[in-house]
């Protein structure tokens, strides 16, 4: 019997004190590829200000600052560890990707940025970039312009991809466990999730702005679970709400396949509850995330809301008093029938490894 393969993937997303997007989605992919491949060697490079840094589930080599601005200790890296594919996500230097490539490593290069889309439609990285995907739906990412489809014809390389969303398969005896575990009924209550709980510049206490709209909700009545970081000063457990620190992505899914309403950040977060079908409201903690919210909700497929106090609680409850509005929400929703992903992912690398020479 053949034995697996055992193909070495190195991670390098863009990493630091502030979001966790691409960490998140590198780490959904590590670990379906660590399914596939129960052999494989994977390794992480982030940044050590990263929160989540010192408790990353896989081996990982932790810089000063993201791993863009420290090429040479991830070039050394890089040839210390001889990886089959390094995956850059949004993160990466000309003079890493080239050292890679001298390597014989396969390359992809994730962009959820129009300038990190740019940067990746420039000559001298299609050249060097196997495959590039873009982080977002083309809905919201837009399609191929004129001079990006001329280039890919001109060079025939690198395989473009769009990733959708990253979003873990849905199990519905994990989700019948977890609501009984929390004391929840499927379509009883209202989901706030805002992200990885970093403040973005500006907006640093966005967790706690979040936690305080539960906090109002929960108070009127309305049966409310918090996927957050809580304030070190909230107050004691309150009967109709759920405050949960941290929770895997397969739970925090089924959560939001269960959920009445999803009130999330515009990042990564909302396309997941979208691609449940969730009614579901975005709400902006870092700039980026306005125009991929004026994109949803343009779609039909979500609601916007600030961060002004009363404003999440305040749109919360007119949809979950508007039946009509909230079932077109989730009907739209569904209709876009969002890819897979993570499924995606690994089976492009899966050909990676095939055109490398390993068999997957």
């Amino acid at each position: 019997m053949t034995p697996p393969p055992a193909p070495r993937l190195l991670f390098v997303p863009v990493s630091g004190a502030f979001g966790m997007g691409e960490y998140a989605r590198s780490l959904a992919i590590a670990r379906a590829a660590s399914e596939r491949w129960p052999a494989a060697a994977v390794h992480f490079v982030l940044s050590r200000a990263a929160p989540y840094a010192a408790a990353a589930p896989f081996p990982s080599t932790l810089l000063p600052s993201s791993p863009t601005f420290h090429s040479t200790p991830v070039i050394e890296l890089m040839r210390s560890f001889r990886p089959d594919v390094v995956l850059f996500d949004n993160a990466g230097r000309t003079q890493q990707l080239r050292a890679a490539r001298a390597l014989g490593a396969r390359i992809v290069y994730i962009s959820a940025r129009r300038r990190q889309r740019r940067r990746a439609f420039r000559l001298s990285w299609m050249r060097l970039i196997d495959e590039h995907w873009i982080a977002y739906p083309e809905f919201l990412a837009g399609g191929l312009g004129f001079f990006e489809r001329v280039k890919l014809r001109l060079l025939g390389r690198p395989t473009l991809r769009f990733l959708d969303v990253v979003l873990p398969a849905g199990d519905a005896a994990r989700r019948t466990a977890l609501l009984t575990d929390l004391g929840l009924a499927a379509g009883g209550y209202t989901l706030l999730v805002p992200g990885g709980g970093t403040g973005h510049p500006g907006v640093r206490d966005a967790a706690a702005r979040f936690f305080a709209e539960a906090q109002d909700l929960s108070a009127s009545g309305e049966m409310t679970v918090y996927v957050g970081p809580a304030p070190a000063a909230a107050p004691a457990a309150e009967p109709l709400l759920r405050a949960i620190a941290v929770m895997p992505q397969r739970d925090l899914a089924e959560l939001m396949r269960a959920a009445r309403v999803i009130v999330a950040n515009g990042g990564s977060t909302l396309l997941q509850a979208i691609a449940c079908a969730g009614a579901c409201i975005g709400v902006p903690i870092a700039r980026d995330q306005i125009d991929r919210i004026r994109g949803c909700v343009a779609a039909g497929v979500a609601v916007a809301a600030t961060l002004e106090a009363g404003a999440i609680a305040r749109h919360a409850r007119e949809l979950l008093t508007d039946e009509p509005a909230r079932t077109a929400l989730m009907r739209r929703a569904g209709a876009l029938a969002l890819a897979d992903g993570i499924g995606l992912a690994v089976d492009a690398v899966a050909q990676l490894l095939d055109r490398s020479g390993s068999r997957a």
